[in-house]
């Protein structure tokens, strides 16, 4: 049986933590709350390099209607930060 966390979101993902295999589905109800609360950035963190998690972070930005932009954290490019598209 699998067990169900419960993640209280803000505007930061850390995502180390986590099988690539949840990433998708986890990023994906990030950003929804993200869009929900009304946030006009966020970062989320994948680690460095051209890894999976990147990748997988990458496409799901892409993909997204409420994305306005996302570019490496320049502070630290193992993250990634998404400008979130202005509602209202």
């Amino acid at each position: 049986m699998e067990e169900i966390i419960h993640i209280k979101f803000s505007d930061e993902l850390d995502l180390h933590h986590f099988h690539p295999r949840d990433a998708k589905n986890l990023l994906s109800e990030f950003l929804d709350n993200a869009e929900e609360k009304g946030y006009s950035r966020v970062r989320i963190i994948h680690g460095k390099g051209h890894s999976v998690m990147k990748s997988i972070v990458y496409a799901e930005l892409a993909r997204r209607p409420s994305v306005a932009a996302f570019f490496d954290d320049r502070g630290n490019w193992g993250a990634t930060i998404a400008v979130m598209k202005r509602t209202g």
